[in-house]
């Protein structure tokens, strides 16, 4: 029996189809290409050349950052499970998809300034601050930030309410907490949280689990980081010192988001080891 016959019988019975004879799900149907290809609708009129990259980089982006969001989530619930060496695995997969969003940067640098001076006018008062996703995964990696959703009127009903659910679940950090606590742990204060950090840095051997899961945060935390340094020089080489098309302050605001940590305390760590 070849690889493109119909298969029944080998898996309890059920009808299993393989090739293009016998298949009923095609790669376009399972991956939905014609509405998927059908979603880059330019609105510069006459059409800007760089606009289709412009709209398709930034879809990439909310595909990534919705896997992001399902790895990151199930790594926390995978922590409050106990099961550490799951977490882990999916941060590491994390941190490989963060990888690939800093370097699409470079992607959207082969856009000149005139090029996109072309159809920018156009996106206002769209911003990429705007971006849902892109706010849940901050929030769920630990930096909370409600005022957002009080200040940002553009959100629908469905946005308010997923970063709402966001806000009111544990982060990362607090799931990470739990394991230091079923670790037997005293995480009631930050000085007790230092002490169980330094505790599980020093002995590697005895807590291999929760420091290599520590690591794993802190690159999440760093690879996030190196993002937002890379997106801001671009912008700024890009629009230099123009305002945001949301009304944002441009590559001012993004600079002073540079700073952000998900994890200061991991970072602290390092003086004290």
């Amino acid at each position: 029996m070849g690889t493109g016959d119909g298969v029944a019988g080998q898996w309890g019975g059920t009808d299993v189809h393989f090739g293009e004879d016998g298949g009923r799900l095609t790669y376009g149907s399972y991956l939905r290409l014609p509405q998927l290809l059908d979603q880059q609708h330019l609105e510069s009129d006459p059409p800007a050349h760089d606009e289709l990259l412009f709209i398709t980089i930034h879809q990439v982006y909310e595909l990534w950052f919705k896997q992001v969001l399902h790895e990151l989530t199930a790594s926390r619930d995978a922590m409050l499970a106990g099961e550490l060496w799951l977490a882990e695995h999916l941060l590491r997969r994390v941190h490989t998809i963060e990888r690939v969003q800093t370097q699409q940067v470079d992607i959207l640098e082969t856009m000149t300034p005139q090029d996109f001076g072309e159809f920018r006018h156009r996106l206002s008062p769209a911003s990429g601050f705007q971006s849902v996703q892109f706010r849940e995964i901050e929030f769920l990696s630990g930096a909370k930030d409600p005022s957002f959703v009080r200040r940002f009127r553009g959100l629908t009903s469905i946005e308010q309410e997923r970063l709402r659910q966001r806000l009111e679940e544990p982060t990362l950090w607090d799931a990470y907490l739990e394991v230091l606590r079923k670790a037997g742990f005293d995480t009631d204060t930050e000085d007790a949280i230092r002490h169980a950090l330094r505790k599980v840095a020093g002995d590697r051997s005895q807590y291999a689990a929760i420091w290599e899961l520590a690591e794993a945060l802190l690159q999440h935390d760093e690879l996030a980081a190196a993002w937002r340094a890379r997106h801001v020089v671009m912008v700024e080489r890009m629009i230099g010192t123009k305002p945001g098309t949301g009304g944002s302050s441009g590559a001012n605001y993004l600079r002073s988001r540079l700073d952000l940590r998900y994890y200061p305390l991991l970072w602290n760590l390092r003086t004290a080891l």
